[in-house]
């Protein structure tokens, strides 16, 4: 049996469309976007132009709002410590949930040992937020209301309008983490009532090594304190070289997810909903997260009463995770899991499943057959 990989909430393959796209960057069109005055530089920048225009149409956006990065922990990094750096004067206060990424959860950390006052709300069995409970912890003193779409590890998706609204009517900024929503969920960032929002190219079927940051620009700008300082790129929001080859898949990517989304979506939530269905008859299996809002590609299933090194040892010819990818190094269970109620034995016995377009339904029936032997 050959490796199975349901593992695309940690990263996907590049796609072919993608990878075409990209080599000419490295090899006759290498020049560097910032070189105005010959046609290498201006080839560069044309191609930016277009993955800026690509990747800004996916979420709704203008390509001036529109700021590329190393993937979407800087980007976080960039929002949450550029705007506290700016604000921080006038505003101290930020509220997030317990089960965000560890990117931002560390990054409000550094942040709170500089004097900011974090709030941290804690999530219901589904791992949705008491959208009561957030407008009473937001104040005048609140600078953001920082709160991921969808989560990695379950798929439960916020309802990020609501969540828009309710910090706005405290004069507060939204940001919001898109990294596993984007390409799977239609984002409206106008609509929506997003301030600031980041995502990757490599969970979209894009190359690893760059994300973007959107920053609204309207009347009512918002300012960020840079965080790399250089050559004045980006409108001096993040200097340095511009990665055009991984910023024109970055664009290609956005292309295709936008253009596939609906036909992926039926494919990949039909495989899901298979896998779930049989796991679930084994004995004391249940899905963790909300079952009706969430992405369609994710499932987490806990396998109560089996160890996790059976679990893994049964799916060894399977790529899965049991949390996220980017935590791998902090030893021990899911702090998602945790907050969301399940004991620390529940929680180190559920597995992510993370579907792919490449995945087929042999793939989804070969793993339920080595889940039937694990029960055997």
């Amino acid at each position: 049996m050959s490796a199975i990989y349901l593992d695309h909430n940690a990263t996907t393959p590049v796609a072919t469309e993608v990878l075409e796209a990209m080599l000419p960057y490295f090899t006759q069109h290498f020049g560097n976007a910032s070189s105005k005055l010959h046609a290498y530089g201006w080839v560069a920048e044309q191609a930016i132009e277009t993955a800026t225009l690509q990747a800004a149409t996916l979420i709704n956006a203008q390509k001036n709002e529109l700021i590329f990065t190393s993937g979407a922990t800087e980007s976080i990094n960039l929002a949450l410590k550029g705007a506290a750096s700016f604000y921080g004067k006038v505003k101290n206060h930020i509220v997030t949930c317990v089960t965000e990424h560890k990117a931002v959860l560390e990054t409000l950390e550094t942040l709170s040992k500089k004097g900011f006052e974090v709030t941290l709300l804690p999530v219901d069995r589904s791992g949705r937020i008491d959208l009561d409970q957030l407008n009473e912890v937001c104040h005048h003193k609140t600078l953001m209301v920082c709160m991921m779409h969808a989560n990695n590890e379950t798929g439960t998706v916020h309802p990020i309008k609501q969540i828009g609204e309710i910090a706005h009517q405290h004069d507060a900024l939204f940001f919001c983490d898109a990294t596993q929503s984007a390409g799977k969920m239609q984002i409206d960032v106008l609509d929506e009532g997003i301030d600031l929002c980041c995502f990757s190219a490599h969970k979209l079927n894009g190359p690893k090594g760059v994300g973007v940051l959107y920053v609204k620009d309207d009347a009512r700008k918002i300012s960020l304190t840079p965080m790399i300082d250089g050559g004045g790129q980006q409108r001096g929001m993040r200097a340095g070289t511009l990665n055009v080859p991984g910023i024109v898949g970055f664009g290609k990517a956005c292309e295709l997810a936008e253009k596939n989304r609906w036909e992926n979506g039926v494919q990949i939530s039909r495989m899901r909903t298979i896998l779930e269905q049989q796991a679930t008859l084994f004995p004391d299996v249940f899905i963790n997260g909300d079952i009706r809002n969430r992405l369609f590609n994710t499932t987490n299933i806990c396998f109560k009463n089996k160890q996790a090194t059976a679990i893994f040892k049964a799916l060894k010819q399977v790529a899965v995770a049991n949390g996220s990818a980017c935590a791998s190094a902090h030893l021990g269970v899911s702090h998602v899991l945790l907050a969301m109620g399940l004991t620390e034995q529940e929680a180190g016995s559920s597995v992510r499943f993370s579907f792919g377009s490449g995945n087929t339904l042999e793939e989804v029936h070969a793993v339920i057959d080595l889940l039937a032997k694990l029960y055997e």
